[in-house]
Parts: structure tokens; sequence; C-alpha cells
């Protein structure tokens, strides 16, 4: 199973102009689309009087899920030509927004094509591209009887602590690589109840630990 993909690392920005026209592009790695939102939000508040906002975006490993946004600009002059800038590059978990400030002078459907390609472009030329695994992110929630058999289980499988908060209990976030998660995870209950793998009647349910798959990023 390919559980690797290319993205940028961190974010990157790049300009071109066109008979007065400015074109802003801002490039980002994301994984979600509560992610997305927040960007779009970001760079809106950035240039409340840009004429518009338009983005693409791509997402997951197979590239399935993925968006194109024109923001009033003539039906597939914007959107498009950035989604394609992105495929370009071989790109996903990439968002893109370029943001025009209008010059006075209309580009034409041909025009506006060139200028949202090239300013994509732009950013991403910039950006620092990065082979990264593709990883699923699991919750762990569990009493603090098991806290001491939940960490050393979890180390000793290589999993990734990516967040943890101990309340009224313990919860970890950890993060296995995609093609050896599921199997990953089984080790890792059976080492918790202290048994054997093939014992999986006495693993698949422990009392006061609760894990539940999240995301994969």
């Amino acid at each position: 199973m390919k559980d690797t993909y290319h993205t940028i690392s961190s974010p990157s920005t790049g300009e071109f102009r066109d008979r007065g026209s400015k074109f802003l592009s801002y490039a980002f790695s994301v994984y979600d689309e509560t992610t997305i939102d927040g960007h779009l939000e970001e760079i809106k508040k950035m240039h409340p009087k840009a004429r518009h906002h338009c983005y693409a975006w791509r997402l997951g490993l197979d590239g399935n899920q993925f968006r194109a946004n024109d923001d009033g600009e003539p039906s597939g002059t914007a959107g498009r030509p950035i989604l394609g800038q992105i495929d370009s590059f071989e790109l996903t978990n990439v968002l893109v927004i370029v943001v025009r400030y209008f010059g006075g002078t209309k580009l034409g459907t041909s025009g506006l094509i060139h200028a949202y390609k090239v300013s994509t472009a732009a950013a991403l030329e910039q950006a620092e591209i990065e082979e990264r695994q593709l990883e699923r992110v699991y919750a762990f929630t569990f009493g603090y009887e098991l806290m001491s058999d939940v960490m050393n289980a979890v180390k000793q499988y290589g999993a990734e602590i990516i967040q943890q908060e101990f309340t009224d209990k313990g919860h970890i976030r950890i993060a296995i690589r995609q093609s050896e998660a599921e199997p990953t995870i089984e080790r890792i209950r059976a080492q918790i109840a202290g048994v054997f793998l093939e014992e999986r009647e006495k693993w698949e349910t422990i009392e006061g630990l609760e894990i539940e798959y999240l995301f994969t990023r």
C-alpha cells in the first residue's frame, strides 16, 4: 500500500501583475477542510478590499478530495487553473489562495486563466516540497490505573504521541504510519491487556480503555 505523498513543508507566497491587476498567491499545507476554512478566513481578513479570493485545494493520498472556487470570476478561469498547478507539481494536502486586486482593465478569459496559473506557480516554486508518510491518528482515553501499560505499549511499537492531556482520565493522540496502523493497534491492545496477540477475545475490549480512529493526515 502506497503511504507516501508530496506536499509543501511551510507556507509560501507569490505575485503576478497584468494590466494593473495584482494577483497575490498563498500556498499552505493542509489536512482537512477545517484547516482550509481557517486559512481562507485569515487571507480574507488580510485583504478585505480585494475583488476576488479564489482558491483550490486537493486532499488525500488518492487526491479524490478537491475543490476549485472562482469567487466571482468567470466560470473556470480561476479555481481550475489554480488546481491545475497543484496537480502539475504533483502535490496533495495543499491549498492555494489567489487574491486579485482589480486594476481597471478586463483581462478576458485567456488572460485570467494565465494570471491565476502563473500566480499559483509563483507560490509553489517558492515552496519547499517534501515527501511525507501518510499517518493515521488515534485517540486513547484510559483510566490512570492503565497509564503505565498504555504509555509503555505505545512507546514499544514506535507510535508517535502528538498530543496528551491528563484530567480525570488520560487522553493521548498517537500517529502511526498508515500501512502499519491496524496491526500496530492490535499489538498495542494485546500488550496493554497482557496477553498474546492470538488471544483476540482477551484484548478486543479492555475495561477502562477506549481507542478511536480520528483521521488520516
